[in-house]
């Protein structure tokens, strides 16, 4: 890719992004340039890991920007924008990773029609597995779309939604895997309980979780025909689900999704 790519925050997610860019090669590290508000540290750290450009003038880091990359808190989105507005040009690709923060908005604090695709990765990026939903603004077209997945890709996979459906993705991807992290934390702690090492239980475990992953991915099979395969009449598994649905298990699953998707809206807000 030809083009320069700026992130305006150097958190975890834009290290993340970062690391899947530089070691996907699709560009070169100098091509990347990266600042925050004034931890040069950070900055410091990222320039030595990735071979990254730490810029602080703002001004410097925009002029030479072809695609710039969102990545400050979404509380912090705004005043990120507005800072560099003066800089900005109508040519210039946005692509925004802060939670509930919508394109329109975006679009308004640049002061141009400018083209901005909106994010949700999620911290799987940090090891090339991400579930990234991205959703185009109003000024986006077909090649700023295909310009955002071939920077995501390099972190996972990445899907086209409507701007609409984005808290239901940032619900479900962003914090998917707390949820499931949670239910394996759970499980862990039985398993522990009844008698099993902690550290077979956790290889245990993990490779359950991945083995599932990779059925749901090349099964071409439901998550419902998946459970009814291994759910025997009277066995192990049915006793286990009997319990699950006993407490409401999906219920509690769809509140808590409601509850992240409703926590979206509010970030937005």
């Amino acid at each position: 890719m030809n083009k320069n790519v700026a992130f305006l925050g150097a958190g975890s997610m834009a290290e993340a992004i970062i690391s899947g860019i530089v070691h996907s090669e699709i560009m070169q590290s100098s091509q990347i340039l990266v600042t925050n508000r004034g931890n040069t540290g950070r900055l410091n750290y990222l320039e030595k890991k990735y071979g990254v450009r730490a810029v602080e003038d703002k001004e410097e880091l925009v002029q030479e920007a072809d695609i710039l990359i969102l990545a400050a808190k979404p509380h912090d989105i705004q005043s990120s924008i507005l800072e560099i507005q003066p800089y900005l040009r109508p040519d210039q690709l946005l692509i925004s990773v802060a939670a509930g923060v919508e394109t329109e908005n975006i679009e308004y604090w640049s002061g141009l029609e400018m083209s901005v695709i909106r994010a949700m990765p999620n911290t799987s990026a940090q090891i090339g597995f991400s579930a990234t939903a991205i959703a185009p603004g109003k000024y986006a077209k077909e090649k700023h779309i295909q310009e955002s997945m071939n920077l995501l890709n390099t972190i996972g996979t990445t899907t086209v939604i409507k701007e609409a459906d984005m808290h239901v993705a940032t619900a479900i991807a962003g914090s998917g895997p707390a949820f499931i992290y949670y239910m394996v934390e759970a499980m862990q702690i039985a398993a522990e309980e009844f008698g099993l090492d902690a550290k077979i239980a956790r290889e245990l475990l993990t490779q359950t979780v991945l083995g599932a992953g990779k059925m749901l991915k090349e099964s071409g099979d439901t998550p419902e025909g998946l459970r009814e395969k291994i759910t025997s009449p009277n066995g192990t598994t049915e006793a286990g689900i009997k319990t699950l649905d006993s407490h409401y298990f999906k219920r509690i699953m769809m509140d808590s999704i409601e509850s992240a998707k409703k926590r979206s809206i509010e970030l937005g807000e």
